[in-house]
């Protein structure tokens, strides 16, 4: 489909640029009325996914939305709990479910999670329709969203039918591309901040996991790169960070989505150049637009008018998924 240009997005004056606008909701927007019923199950490899249900106020089993969160992230971030909010308002189930290691507890067994671990998205689809919902729609942000879409490109013809629609933000479509534009000086503060919640996971696995992981190996880390090659490839069967970039980068996989999909990524974006991106690709896709805003930072997009605490993304998203 053709690329939109939204020039529409308008941030508040006070956020000037893409890191502020990236930064503040990170830090500090609060999203209240958000009630979690947390269920846990297992995985073929004798591990445990915790997913986050919030139901819509109508007690009827319509439509649900399975919410897929960033980097480092989970179910409590800003940019989950505000497009929970609203789509249980609008009468949508959610379930927002946290990967391997970030729901607060860590997973039992030597890997993590990575943006290409789409075996747990599956169970994680695979068990909601056991629920009994004839109608799914896939949300997801930054790492998220990369997986939700090479999820569907996967999948392709082979997609259950009831999963309808998808709709992803501020993707990091090309893993090396934004693996190298992270590393940038303008950019270190959130390869850092990364970095600093990524440690402590190591040192605790490193001592139930011995001949897996040596955190005496994270003194070559400087950067994510650093922390791909030395752990996210080999725990997860990769030869090296670019062959892990190389055979999980949703941008190899679009192509084959059969869904109708849309992209939403920000032109100001300091985590993921918009010229990563494979625009030519998607200008020539049936099922798949990218959005390209002229603000909201990277899964930011606060407005400059907010009405009722609703972020652009959240009525983008409701939007779409009711069009």
């Amino acid at each position: 489909m053709p690329v939109i240009h939204n020039s529409s997005v308008t941030s508040p004056y006070w956020l000037p640029n893409g890191h502020f606008q990236s930064i503040y909701p990170a830090l500090f927007r609060r999203v209240k009325g958000v009630n979690y019923q947390r269920e846990r199950i297992l995985t073929p490899d004798e591990d445990f996914l915790d997913m986050d249900w919030s139901l819509a106020d109508d007690g009827e089993k319509r439509s649900l939305v399975i919410l897929s969160h960033g980097l480092e992230g989970n179910s409590s971030r800003q940019y989950i709990l505000g497009m929970v909010r609203l789509l249980n308002q609008e009468g949508f189930d959610c379930l927002a479910w946290n990967f391997r290691s970030c729901g607060g507890e860590m997973n039992k067994t030597a890997r993590f999670y990575h943006s290409g671990a789409t075996e747990d998205l599956d169970l994680i689809v695979r068990h909601a329709l056991g629920k009994g919902y004839t109608s799914i729609q896939l949300v997801g942000f930054s790492l998220g969203g990369n997986l939700t879409l090479k999820y569907l490109g996967e999948s392709g013809n082979n997609l259950d039918k009831r999963i309808e629609k998808a709709v992803l933000f501020s993707v990091p479509m090309d893993l090396k591309a934004c693996s190298q534009a992270i590393i940038q000086p303008q950019n270190r503060v959130y390869m850092h901040r990364f970095l600093n919640t990524l440690k402590p996971k190591v040192d605790e696995k490193s001592k139930i996991f011995p001949d897996k992981l040596n955190i005496k190996d994270y003194k070559h880390v400087r950067t994510l790169y650093d922390f791909d090659h030395i752990y996210t490839a080999p725990l997860h069967g990769f030869n090296s960070a670019d062959h892990y970039y190389d055979q999980c980068s949703s941008m190899y996989f679009v192509k084959n989505i059969k869904i109708p999909t849309l992209i939403v990524n920000a032109l100001n974006d300091p985590i993921v150049p918009f010229g990563s991106l494979p625009v030519t690709e998607i200008e020539n896709h049936p099922n798949v637009w990218l959005e390209a805003t002229n603000q909201g930072g990277h899964c930011g997009f606060r407005p400059a008018r907010l009405s009722g605490g609703i972020y652009w993304s959240e009525n983008r998203a409701l939007s779409f998924l009711r069009s």
